[in-house]
Order: structure tokens, then C-alpha cells, then sequence
């Protein structure tokens, strides 16, 4: 084992090299700016190629060109540059294209975006959201290996603190179950033999193909894939919940601060507990409904306005037990964490609520 000092953003970067990204192509744009800049540097050397593009919708859309001839793909920007990808998203989804998109979000606003999306049709993202660096190099190889697996959009979900903390990691290929190979992919070898290919969110080939039920019939297989994928795919992390009075649920770079603290005050003997959904979409509903049955008030905390809480109060039993405890909290340029994003405010709004059973 092989530690090195690696900034986040640096650290994503190899990762995505291990698992073997072939095309990057993306808008800077800050906190997601400095994968770019890692990128343009090391893809070249490893036999990739990097464009830093002039917009974000030329990114995503040169990303699904690299993604057609079947080479791993992908693009990325914060919260607001992936608003203007949503369509193309979408289309990748449709059309079962594999590509990783990697939203470095600027607080923890993206969430509806990530999960719900902003195009047409009846298509999910599959999204990660690491708690930190670690967590982040193993998502980043497991989200190539999903999309290629069910030839979709997959979202890796982080944030300025994920991006620029800096932490001693080693960086290894991780072992994944072999897949099948892209005949789908446009590789050339059947132009001009009747053979030929053509990928459309239509799903008609070279022609409506009534026989496997047309454009009604594929939309309806893609439809089923997702639910597949809903079923399969959930991923989640806890602690302490058996006997927790009161569980703490949380995602990405809030959940490690959470984590920390309900240790601690379990430490002091406080009946609190942790849950954290590792994928955002699909949700581990089934998990948290579990996880949450003892408890007697569920918190949920987030830098927004309450947007997971939806997917809480979905799948918690009692929903009048759901409270939320985070806000909106970013510094005074907007683009990075607030204040709230530390231990002593998270600390004093779980105890609240702790206090709140008591009396």
C-alpha cells in the first residue's frame, strides 16, 4: 500500500484513470474546475484525451460522441453547468448510453437535480455521493463499471470539500465482474454491409422495428431496466440504530461530519444513531424504514431547504417523526460551504433534538 498526498479533485482524477477513462471533456467552473485541470494534464499521458470545452452542453455532448464508439466517457461541472446538461442526459439514458457525469456541487443543492433530473422521458441517474476522499476513489471505478453495465447515465455527486481536501490515499484499479462486450458501440466494422448501426432515444435502428414492439416497445425496456436497476442497486451506510431514541440521516461530506458526531455523544451515552444513503438514486427506502422503526424523531441534515427529506418522509413509517435539521449555508460568495458545515452547529442541532424527545 502506496499512500500519496493527493487533493480530491486529484484523487477522482486517478481513480477515473484506474477504471479506465478513455475522454473527458468539460467547462470549468469552480468547485469542479480543478478535475478538469488534472485531467488535461494526466489523460494525455495514459493515452486519453481532455477538451476543455467551450460550454457545458458541447461537453456533455462531445462525452456522448466518445461514448457511441464505445470508449468510457465522461464529463462534469457544478450544480449549475449540469442544469444546462440535463437534455443531454436524458438522451444518454434513452439511447443507453454509458457516461459518468461528475457534479461538484457548491453546498448540497443538487440533490433534486441528481435524483429527479430535468429532461424527458421515463429515465433515473444512478448517483453516488462519497462522505469523503476514500469513499470518492472507490464510487468514482464502481460508477464507470454501473454505466457500462446498464448502459446509462451515472452521477457522482461531491461538493468544494471533497474536491480540495487533501489526504494521503492509494489509488488502485478495483476488481469488478467482467461485462459484456459493446457490440452496440460504433467501432466501424460494419459500415457499408447492411449492418450498420444507429443509436436514437427512439430505439428504431435503421428502421421501425414493429417486430420488438417499435418505439412503444423500447421505451418500455428502458422504463423496466431503471425499475430493475431501483431494485438492485440501493446502497446505504449506518450505525447505532437498534436502540437510537433519535436517527441522524445524511448524505455525502454531511454524513461524515454526522457520523462523527452521533459517535461521540453515543460515547456519552446519548441514544443516537446514523443513516446514510451511499446512493441517492435509488434510494434505499426499504433501509431507513427499517433502520428508523425504534426511533422516536428522525433528523434529517442537509445544506438545503429540504430536499432528501422528501425521500424520507417517503419511506420513514411514522412521517410526522421526520424534523429538519439543516439549512441553506454557503459563504459570501456563494460558492463554497457555509458555516453550518462543521461540528459544533451540527453538534448543537442534534442535541436540540435529542432534548426535544426528553421533554
Amino acid at each position: 500500500m502506496a499512500l500519496k498526498l493527493l487533493e480530491g479533485s486529484e484523487a477522482i482524477a486517478e481513480a477515473a484513470l484506474a477504471a479506465g477513462l478513455k475522454f473527458y471533456s468539460a467547462y470549468p467552473m469552480s468547485p469542479s474546475t480543478e478535475l478538469l485541470e488534472h485531467l488535461a494534464r494526466k489523460l494525455p499521458e495514459r493515452g486519453g484525451v481532455c477538451v476543455n470545452a467551450d460550454t457545458e452542453i458541447e461537453g456533455v455532448m462531445m462525452a456522448i460522441g466518445a461514448a457511441t464508439v464505445g470508449a468510457r466517457s465522461a464529463t462534469g461541472s457544478t450544480g449549475q453547468g449540469v442544469a444546462l446538461m440535463q437534455e443531454a442526459i436524458a438522451e444518454a439514458a434513452l439511447t443507453e448510453l454509458p457516461l459518468v457525469v461528475f457534479t461538484m456541487g457548491r453546498a448540497q443543492q443538487d440533490y433534486f437535480q441528481s435524483t429527479r433530473g430535468g429532461g424527458w422521458g421515463d429515465y433515473r441517474t444512478i448517483t453516488l455521493a462519497p462522505k469523503d476522499v476514500p469513499e470518492a476513489v472507490e464510487h468514482t471505478q464502481l460508477l464507470f463499471h454501473l454505466a457500462d453495465k446498464y448502459r446509462c447515465p451515472c452521477i457522482l455527486l461531491g461538493d468544494n470539500i471533497l474536491a480540495r481536501t487533501q489526504i494521503g490515499v492509494d489509488v488502485q484499479p478495483l476488481e469488478f465482474p467482467s461485462l459484456p462486450p459493446k457490440e452496440w458501440a460504433f467501432d466501424g466494422a460494419s459500415g457499408g454491409t447492411g449492418r450498420a448501426k444507429s443509436l436514437w432515444s427512439w430505439g428504431i435502428g435503421k428502421e421501425n422495428n414493429l417486430a420488438e414492439g417499435g418505439v412503444d416497445g423500447h421505451w418500455k425496456r428502458v422504463a423496466a431496466k431503471f425499475k430493475h436497476i431501483e431494485a438492485a442497486e440501493q446502497r446505504f451506510d449506518q450505525g447505532f440504530v437498534d436502540d437510537a431514541e433519535l436517527l441522524v440521516v445524511s448524505f455525502g461530506t454531511a454524513g461524515k461530519f454526522v457520523e462523527y458526531i452521533v459517535r461521540e455523544l453515543r460515547a456519552q451515552g446519548q441514544r443516537v444513531g446514523y443513516f446514510r444513503p451511499v446512493t441517492l438514486w435509488p434510494f434505499p427506502g426499504a433501509a431507513l424504514e427499517r433502520a428508523s422503526r425504534a426511533a422516536r424523531k428522525v433528523a434529517v441534515f442537509e445544506l438545503n431547504a429540504g430536499q432528501m427529506i422528501e425521500d424520507v418522509r417517503m419511506h420513514v413509517t411514522d412521517r410526522s417523526k421526520v424534523v429538519a435539521i439543516g439549512d441553506i449555508s454557503t459563504d459570501e460568495a456563494g460558492i463554497n460551504m457555509g458555516s453550518l458545515m462543521s461540528a459544533p452547529p451540527i453538534r448543537e442541532r442534534i442535541r436540540n433534538a435529542l432534548q426535544e424527545i426528553h421533554a
